[in-house]
């Protein structure tokens, strides 16, 4: 989807409880200590009485990972994957299948997890940030975790991997709301909003779109965060029913597939439960009948037979057996229909707001928020989303949950103020699709032009929110932010565009190509549509030294001929790979890695891949085609550099000076 996320304005970051890792690390550090944390201590009440009923306490104990693993521990290992997440005895399934899906979206996930180790520097603190009412929150904990009998008592590490920034990323969310007790049963919506800051969409499975394979592929595309839940048995415990599946229990969706099978398509879902073995035992399961009558190609595609927790079911089997599907990105999304790719909004954000003096439910008249709807372009084309700060709420507001009204108004009634009796009882409020938890309340309208107002309202006596107003744009509005003067790929080379006649067009001399000549030929010749995200002078001067075989700061005709292959064939790659709004996304990264000819025989750590995303995309996670021809370009060089000058193809021994002319020129 064509995410404009320079709509969004800047989030504050603030300190939970006005700690900061930093300074607390250092001190720890200069003191060769390992951090205490007081303010979430070892002690029973940071777990909560809930999910201590009938244990045996003097059995748990709080340890820290260097203590639990026969191993040295490792924060993360070989990069971040939902299968480095089992579930523990908090019921917080609805946390951990956000966070589960989470994993999938690099560039959310490297917000919520600073570059954090077991080995440098470490002083037993670890930072973590949520995204909380209209702000991210840094908070910090230490690595003691609750033990009983030398084994975590909720999330615990992978058995082998020894990997730990699961277990520590959920302390520091119990941290946030409580204890880990505030943990045990929770709103999928609220955990995937406080990991991204994104709204959310319902989708109702029951009466959901015809081609809803199509959309979760679309959505998955983009980044979107994607989770569903059984409906509830009739016990309060998550139970094993014979099909597999675990009843009120939440599941991460991972991806969808179109199939041949039996002659007609097949559409499939896949999931993953959190618990991380049990999973469904019906058609298209791991071993079953299905997978034998399919064609060789989509069984090596799709097929793997684990006990990791994932596992495919068909579409018509998902919509019997799950009621509702959630996708959360940074703006609303329709799956409704089918260009959803094409969809933009603008957004009116209204931070630290406070509902005062409401203990009936109804609107309180002095907190009221006025928008305007200019076209009516079909479907959903406006969106408000309330989000209340948790710790506003209590556990009685459970039965109270947060909520608004919207109101057509004319210009007489709101000119000076609404009157009084604006807001009563026997007015008709705007109906609309609600997606409703404890926090958030997001509701998708259809509007004809006109004025509105947007009335919050809550329980408690004081609440303090968050109120967002999405308004889908035009097509062809070009008006709101940056995003839609974005310079497009041309789609084909023009026919006199060989490397010769390129070259010639734009040499001094017909001699060589600068920086400056190379900046202005790469825009002209690949790119079109107005100037914005083009090729920029540090860009083209960063190409010409990675081409520049005779080192002179130019480019002959040979060596931009050899630069000008490789052009060619990065297109061909972002063509590929790109939205249909000329952008690729961070999470595709590692595909055209494997689509460019020129990197046969290069692979990367995913590590380093998270760390290319961060130098290469933008802080919505996309990536331009100047961007990509810059990372491709550079990995080539470097890979081929490291093997020419090593001489084992394990290590290499360079002077201060050879490092510094490979790193500072190269």
């Amino acid at each position: 989807m064509a995410q404009n996320s320079r709509l969004v304005a800047e989030y504050s970051i603030i300190k939970f409880k006005d700690q900061d890792f930093s300074s607390l690390r250092d001190h720890c550090l200069s003191r060769r200590q390992l951090f205490e944390d007081e303010t979430f201590p070892a002690t029973a009440s940071s777990i909560g009485h809930k999910l201590l009923q009938g244990k045996n306490l003097s059995r748990l104990k709080w340890k820290r990972p260097h203590d639990l693993s026969a191993g040295p521990p490792h924060f993360i290992l070989e990069g971040v994957s939902r299968f480095d997440i089992q579930q523990g005895e908090a019921g917080d399934c609805w946390f951990l299948a956000a966070l589960g899906s989470l994993t999938q979206n690099p560039q959310c996930l490297q917000k919520i997890m600073l570059h954090q180790s077991f080995s440098h520097q470490y002083a037993g603190i670890f930072c973590f940030q949520f995204w909380q009412c209209g702000c991210w929150v840094e908070v910090v904990v230490d690595d003691r975790l609750p033990v009983v009998d030398n084994a975590c008592l909720f999330v615990r590490p992978r058995q082998g991997n020894q990997e730990f920034w699961p277990c520590l990323l959920e302390k520091a969310y119990a941290k946030l709301r409580g204890s880990y007790s505030h943990l045990h049963y929770g709103y999928l919506p609220d955990a995937l909003v406080d990991l991204t800051g994104g709204v959310v969409t319902t989708v109702n499975l029951h009466s959901s779109p015809s081609d809803l394979v199509r959309a979760v592929k679309m959505a998955a595309r983009t980044g979107s965060l994607m989770t569903c839940a059984t409906p509830k048995g009739p016990t309060d415990e998550a139970l094993v029913m014979e099909n597999g599946l675990v009843d009120q229990h939440a599941y991460t969706v991972t991806g969808a597939e179109q199939i041949q099978y039996r002659g007609r398509q097949e559409g499939l879902i896949r999931l993953w439960n959190p618990w991380g073995k049990t999973e469904w035992k019906g058609r298209w399961s791991d071993g079953s009948q299905e997978w034998q009558e399919i064609h060789n190609q989509w069984k090596s595609q799709l097929y793997e037979d684990k006990e990791d927790g994932e596992f495919w079911m068909s579409c018509q089997d998902f919509q019997e057996n799950f009621t509702c599907l959630y996708v959360c990105s940074q703006f609303p999304i329709t799956l409704d229909q089918g260009n959803m790719s094409h969809e933009r909004w603008s957004q009116m954000i209204f931070k630290n707001q406070v509902i005062l003096g409401n203990t009936t439910g109804g609107p309180q008249r002095d907190t009221h928020y006025l928008f305007s709807v200019q076209e009516d372009m079909g479907g959903s084309n406006v969106v408000v989303s309330l989000t209340v700060r948790p710790q506003s709420l209590k556990a009685e507001d459970d039965h109270f949950p947060p909520h608004f009204q919207v109101f057509k108004v004319d210009s007489q009634e709101f000119r000076e103020r609404l009157p009084p009796n604006f807001f009563s009882q026997f007015r008709n409020a705007v109906q609309g699709v609600d997606c409703e938890t404890k926090c958030n309340l997001t509701r998708f309208l259809h509007l004809n032009p006109g004025t509105y107002v947007v009335v919050p309202s809550t329980h408690r006596e004081e609440a303090e929110f968050l109120l967002r107003i999405f308004l889908k744009v035009p097509d062809g509005d070009r008006k709101f932010g940056s995003d839609f003067n974005l310079k497009a790929l041309k789609g084909s080379l023009p026919e006199d565009a060989s490397p010769e006649v390129v070259f010639h067009r734009y040499t001094q001399q017909g001699i060589d190509v600068d920086a400056t000549s190379l900046q202005s030929l790469l825009n002209q010749e690949l790119l079109s549509g107005p100037a914005a995200d083009t090729f920029s002078l540090d860009e083209c001067r960063s190409i010409v030294a990675l081409m520049d075989l005779k080192v002179n700061g130019r480019l002959d005709q040979e060596e931009f001929a050899r630069l000008w292959r490789r052009l060619v064939h990065y297109q061909c790659v972002f063509q590929k790979l790109q939205q249909s709004s000329g952008f690729l996304l961070s999470s595709d990264l590692w595909k055209a890695i494997e689509n460019t000819d020129f990197l046969t025989g290069v692979s990367i750590s995913g590590e380093l891949l998270h760390l290319m995303t961060l130098r290469y995309s933008d802080s919505s996670g996309s990536i331009s085609f100047p961007s990509l021809v810059c990372f491709l370009m550079r990995l080539e060089t470097m890979a081929k550099t490291f093997r020419n000058l090593s001489k084992d193809r394990t290590g290499l021994y360079l002077t201060e000076m050879e490092w510094l002319y490979l790193v500072m020129y190269n």
